[in-house]
């Protein structure tokens, strides 16, 4: 390929995300000098590669320094800078709870969906799981009567706050079901919410609603 960092930035802007499976993604996570081009590249416009090890897709952010000079002039970055709502908000994490915090768990013991880990005693030496081998999904109508109540009713939840979460590539919606989205585990930080979530409030409501939760794994480094 002729030019492939400007090839590659340029499907980044373009897509938000790109899987971990794409050539020329492989290449700047294992390619020192290519990453070094990448990151000089997008830093001249503001930007950074977003790479969590435990998610299927890399995406491209705001670099840090300019959340505040780019965003902070909104009255909605107080929520979120991608203009989401507080509801909408409270469901994002709500979903990423429901769905990446079992997934995490599975992964750092490399188990896959279905699989209790019992009789596999090189299952911390196997590949780390991905994908649907590992990454739940929620139905919806089952979030529905859980949440829908707290955060308006049915039609209100389906149309203006999975729907906007669905378009912003956060979550998949297939037959009734809600799959995890390309950027649900790259731009939510584990680190930060994890350990917020298991042991704060949401995770005493989400427990009531009959979704225990699994506990928080201060090992883990995923961005």
């Amino acid at each position: 390929m002729e030019h492939p960092i400007r090839t590659l930035t340029a499907r980044l802007l373009a897509n938000r995300s790109l899987p971990r499976t794409d050539p020329l993604v492989r290449r700047a996570l294992v390619d020192e000098s290519f990453r070094v081009d990448l990151d000089a590249r997008l830093a001249a416009v503001g930007l950074q590669l977003i790479d969590n090890p435990y998610a299927d897709h890399v995406a491209v952010a705001l670099a840090d320094e300019l959340h505040e000079p780019v965003f902070g002039a909104g009255r909605e970055y107080a929520a979120s800078n991608v203009g989401l709502t507080r509801d909408q908000l409270a469901l994002l994490v709500v979903i990423w709870a429901l769905i990446v915090l079992p997934k995490r768990e599975r992964q750092i013991n490399r188990q896959k969906l279905g699989d209790d880990g019992q009789g596999d005693m090189f299952g911390k030496d196997a590949p780390l799981p991905r994908g649907g081998d590992v990454s739940g999904a929620i139905a919806e109508a089952s979030l529905l009567a859980d949440f829908a109540p707290v955060l308006g009713h049915k039609t209100y939840v389906q149309g203006k706050l999975l729907s906007r979460l669905a378009q912003l590539g956060f979550i998949e919606r297939r037959g009734g079901m809600i799959f995890e989205g390309p950027l649900l585990d790259v731009l939510l930080d584990y680190r930060v919410l994890a350990e917020r979530i298991i042991h704060g409030t949401l995770g005493a409501v989400l427990a009531r609603a009959g979704h225990p939760l699994p506990d928080a794994d201060s090992d883990t480094d995923a961005a």
